[in-house]
C-alpha cells in the first residue's frame, strides 16, 4: 500500500512538472552530504514563480560496509526533505530562504553522535524514525547557463523515535526511546544542472 501511494505521488509530480512550460527545473546532488554520510542523493527543484521554487531532495545509504559480528559499524538510512524556497533576486540566482521538512528512517551502529542519540551512542545500535523541519538560508552561484553551485545551512527541530540494541548484529532489543533534537537539520554544497 505504501509503495503504491509513493508511486502515485511520483507520477503526479512528473506529470505536474511536464505542465510547467517556460519554467526551470533543476537536478542537484549534495556533495557535502554524499561525502560525509556516504549516501547517494538527488534533488529536484521546480520553479513555481519568479521568486518561489519547490525543492524535493532525498538520500539513501543502504550499505552495512563492515557487517560482521565483530564490527557492525553502519549509518544505514534514507531521508526525504522537501523545501519551499523564496529567492530575493530571481529564482536559481543569489540569496534564498527556505522552509523545510524532513522524514527519515535509520539503522545506526557504532557512531558517536551525542547531540543526536545521546552520550556513548557509539556503544549501541539505534533503529528508528525521525520527523522534523526548520528554516534554511542559502546562496547559489551561476557557473554557466546550465550549471550552478549552491551552499545552504538550515536550523530546526527533529523528533527521533528508536529501538536501542547492543552493537552485536543479532541482539535483543534493550528498550525504546525518543529524543528531541534542536540544531542543524541540513547543510549542503550542491552541484546543480538546470534543465530549461
Amino acid at each position: 500500500m505504501k509503495k503504491s501511494i509513493l508511486i502515485l505521488n511520483v507520477l503526479f509530480l512528473i506529470f505536474s512538472i511536464q505542465s510547467l512550460k517556460g519554467q526551470k527545473i533543476a537536478l542537484k546532488t549534495n556533495l557535502l552530504y554524499g561525502g560525509i554520510a556516504q549516501a547517494p542523493n538527488l534533488g529536484l527543484e521546480v520553479a513555481l514563480s519568479d521568486h518561489y521554487t519547490l525543492d524535493i531532495s532525498g538520500g539513501y545509504n543502504p550499505w552495512n560496509r563492515k557487517g560482521s559480528i565483530e564490527n557492525n559499524k553502519k549509518l544505514v538510512h534514507w531521508i526525504i526533505s522537501p523545501q519551499g524556497r523564496y529567492w530575493f533576486c530571481e529564482k536559481y540566482n543569489g540569496h534564498f530562504v527556505a522552509l523545510n521538512l524532513l522524514v527519515s528512517q535509520y539503522n545506526i551502529s557504532e557512531h558517536n553522535l551525542p547531540w543526536l542519540l545521546g552520550k556513548h551512542s557509539d556503544q549501541y545500535r539505534f533503529e528508528g524514525t525521525a520527523i522534523g523541519g526548520g528554516f534554511s538560508y542559502g546562496y547559489q552561484w551561476i557557473l554557466s547557463s546550465r550549471w550552478s553551485v549552491e551552499g545552504t545551512l538550515g536550523l530546526g527541530y527533529a523528533r527521533l523515535w528508536y529501538d536501542k540494541y547492543p552493537c552485536q548484529k543479532c541482539a535483543e532489543k534493550m528498550g525504546r526511546g525518543h529524543r528531541n533534537y534542536w540544531g542543524p537539520v541540513n547543510a549542503g554544497i550542491s552541484l546543480i544542472y538546470v534543465i530549461k
